[in-house]
C-alpha cells in the first residue's frame, strides 16, 4: 500500500511542479462549472495571497468524522497520511497555503453538500460530482476516478454472486446519500429495499451482525475493510465503471466541494488539474490506495 515517496515530498514535488508549469497555455475544461487551467498561476486571481478564504491567510478544509483509512489515516486528516489528506495539502500548495496555514473543520457528509453558505473553503470526503449535487454547491474537477465493489461475508450466499442478477434476492446496504446507494438501486434493482446507514461504520456492523448479506463501498474502502477491519468478508466484484442500465458509475469521480458561486471554484479547479497533468495525483493514488487486482466485474 506504501510507496517510497512520503506526503511531505510528494507535495514538495507538486509545489515545484507548479512552478514549471505556470507558462503553460490553458488546458480543456473537464467540470462545466469549474474551468480548468495549468495552474492557479494561469489567473491573476489565483496568485498565492490574493485568494478570499473564510479566514485570512488560512485554507479552511472540511471533512467528515471519523475520518476513515485509506483516504484518512489515525482519523487525523491533519496529519497529510491517506489519499484525501495528501490531496487536500497538495491543492493548498498550488494555491500558496504552506501545510501550517490548512485549518480542518469537521463537516458531516451529506451537510457538506446541502444547500446553505458554508464555513469551509473547500470539502474533500469522497463526494461524486453530479448535477444534483452542483444545484446547491460548486464542485471542482474530479481528483480521483471512482469504482463501486460489493463486500459480503465469506459464509453468505452473496458471497458466491458473479452477476449483477445473483444479488437481486440479497440484502444490500450502503451509506445514505451516497454514489453507492445509487448503485444498488439503480444498477443491481434489489428485490428488497436497501438497508440504509448514516455511516459506513454502521453499514460494516450490520454486514457483521448478519443484518444485510452485502454492503456496496467504493472498491479501496472495500478492500481495507476486507483487509484490515472485517477480514472475515471478501471483496464479491466491482461495477463497470462504463456504466450500466442507470449509468449511476459512468466515469463517477470523487470532487472537491464548495460554496455555489465560490470564487475559489476555478483556483481549486486549476489546482486540481495542475496535480493530475503533472502526476502528483497518480503519485498521490499509488502510495495510499493500494487496489488488489482480479476482483471481478460484475455485470
Amino acid at each position: 500500500m506504501r510507496s517510497a515517496l512520503a506526503p511531505a515530498t510528494l507535495i514538495a514535488l507538486a509545489a515545484v511542479a507548479t512552478l514549471a508549469a505556470s507558462g503553460c497555455a490553458p488546458q480543456p475544461a473537464t467540470n462545466a462549472d469549474a474551468p480548468s487551467a495549468a495552474g492557479p498561476s494561469a489567473s491573476a486571481s489565483c496568485a498565492p495571497g490574493s485568494l478570499a478564504t473564510k479566514a485570512k491567510g488560512k485554507l479552511t478544509v472540511g471533512t467528515d468524522t471519523p475520518a476513515y483509512a485509506p483516504w484518512f489515516q489515525d482519523d487525523t486528516p491533519a496529519n497529510g497520511k491517506g489519499f484525501e489528506s495528501a490531496v487536500a495539502y497538495a491543492v493548498a500548495r498550488k494555491l500558496g497555503f504552506a501545510q501550517g496555514d490548512v485549518v480542518w473543520q469537521k463537516v458531516a457528509f451529506n451537510n457538506a453538500f446541502a444547500p446553505g453558505e458554508k464555513t469551509f473553503d473547500f470539502d474533500i470526503n469522497q463526494v461524486s460530482i453530479n448535477e444534483d449535487r452542483r444545484k446547491a454547491v460548486d464542485l471542482s474537477t474530479g481528483y480521483y476516478d471512482v469504482r463501486q465493489a460489493v463486500i459480503a461475508l465469506k459464509s453468505s450466499k452473496a458471497a458466491k454472486a458473479t452477476t449483477l442478477a445473483d444479488l437481486k434476492g440479497v440484502k444490500l446496504g450502503a451509506q445514505v446519500g451516497t454514489t453507492s446507494l445509487d448503485v444498488i438501486n439503480e444498477q443491481i434493482k434489489p428485490d428488497q429495499p436497501a438497508a440504509v446507514f448514516q455511516k459506513n461504520d454502521l453499514a460494516k456492523a450490520a454486514l457483521k451482525n448478519g443484518q444485510v448479506d452485502a454492503i456496496v463501498v467504493d472498491l479501496p474502502t472495500a478492500f481495507y475493510i476486507t483487509g484490515a477491519e472485517v477480514p472475515e468478508a471478501k471483496v464479491v466484484g466491482q461495477f463497470d465503471t462504463a456504466g450500466g442500465a442507470g449509468g449511476a458509475v459512468a466515469k463517477e469521480q470523487f470532487g472537491l466541494v464548495l460554496d455555489k458561486g465560490s470564487a475559489l471554484t476555478s483556483c481549486v479547479s486549476q489546482a486540481v488539474d495542475a496535480l493530475r497533468k503533472d502526476g502528483t495525483l497518480a503519485a498521490i493514488e499509488k502510495q495510499w490506495l493500494s487496489e488488489a487486482a482480479g476482483a471481478p466485474v460484475l455485470k
